[in-house]
């Protein structure tokens, strides 16, 4: 296939959904790990076509969702600090801290950014060198490589008033702890192709084997999902749990080798704590002991109290699987885009914002 059209084929998607209803002889409960692949799934009413034996649910897959309320705060404290600029993508603004937002911050009079690549922020720190600049560094492994050669280019340049406040988190222990749950339903998982670019495909055969669970690597058109779906309830079919690419168009076994040795040049694998699931061991990155200068954390010295989640958000359900954005008793109503109790309303790869945004490609209407 040379063209993105060739991945929207009607007649391919009849041919695979053809098939799956051929081939689906129990129920399956697969996960799409990616919220890329959620938002494709509904906006392409793909759900409502999938043989009623099989079901999806939406993984951890969002980077902007999982980002927990204190790392929120941390933004926030800093954003408030004089002589500081803190920069960030633009999801992360709307994103609730326990107080208050990014984007509240910033009406409030601090000095909040929007930028598309943290290079940018290494530049605005040259420009304003009575100034701190902190990037906020969210993301997981598909933006991690731009994030640490941030720090590198800024340490060979002799910037000192950059840092960035590191958020990163990690596709596989995720999904070990989500299998590993005493409440798993996941039969299968769809990885994300992004992820994959960068990271490869070694790191699943292990999960996959431990746990006996199919994972089909997919991209993020109807054919990608559709044909990554097929081929995951075949292996269930068959009794099977292998690691498989179908966007072997981009994913190679090993990955992008270079990318991955500037995130080990920059980063070290730490705990981390997830929005609405807790902490996971070694599910995050953190600037090591070598660039420790560029440490917001550090610089700052950053040491905020514990908060608690919002107990009226259920994003932590839906994002293990066990619960869908429309069995949420707010959903549509005390949580709107404009309004979010929580992270995956808000976010633009958040469940819940592709449920109350495509909401007539589902079966089940909002409330």
């Amino acid at each position: 296939m040379k063209y993105l059209s060739e991945y929207r084929d009607p007649e391919l998607v009849q041919e695979y959904l053809g098939k799956l209803q051929e081939l689906t002889t129990r129920p399956w409960t697969l996960m799409e790990i990616c919220g890329g692949q959620t938002h494709s799934l509904v906006k392409n009413g793909l759900l409502n076509m999938l043989p009623d034996k099989i079901t999806m649910v939406h993984g951890p897959g969002c980077p902007v969702c999982v980002t927990s309320l204190g790392v929120i705060d941390e933004a926030i404290w800093l954003a408030h600090q004089p002589n500081t600029i803190l920069c960030s993508f633009g999801d992360m603004l709307r994103v609730p801290g326990s107080k208050e937002s990014l984007l509240e911050a910033k009406a409030a009079g601090a000095d909040v950014r929007i930028l598309y690549s943290p290079l940018e922020a290494v530049q605005l720190a040259v420009a304003n060198p009575d100034k701190e600049v902190v990037f906020f560094a969210v993301g997981f492994e598909t933006t991690a490589p731009a994030n640490a050669l941030s720090v590198v280019h800024a340490h060979k340049s002799g910037v000192k008033n950059y840092s960035i406040l590191a958020s990163h988190v990690l596709v596989p222990p995720a999904m070990e702890a989500l299998l590993s749950d005493p409440e798993n339903k996941i039969d299968g998982f769809l990885a994300a192709g992004h992820v994959c670019t960068i990271m490869g495909m070694e790191e699943y055969y292990p999960i996959a084997e431990k746990y006996r669970t199919p994972i089909v690597i997919t991209g993020f058109e109807p054919v990608d999902l559709l044909q990554g779906i097929l081929m995951t309830v075949i292996q269930l079919e068959q009794g099977e749990f292998k690691v498989e690419n179908q966007y072997s168009r981009y994913v190679q076994r090993e990955g992008n080798r270079m990318a991955q040795a500037t995130m080990q040049e920059v980063f070290t694998i730490s705990d981390r704590a997830w929005r609405g699931i807790g902490n996971i061991p070694a599910s995050g990155y953190e600037v090591n002991d070598q660039y420790r200068n560029y440490n917001a954390r550090l610089k700052f010295n950053l040491h905020l109290p514990a908060v608690a989640e919002n107990e009226n958000c259920i994003s932590g359900e839906i994002m293990r699987g066990l619960k869908k954005p429309f069995q949420c008793p707010n959903f549509g109503t005390a949580c709107k885009p404009e309004h979010p109790l929580g992270a995956p309303m808000v976010s633009s790869e958040g469940a819940c914002a592709a449920y109350y945004h495509y909401s007539s490609n589902l079966a089940a209407p909002l409330p």
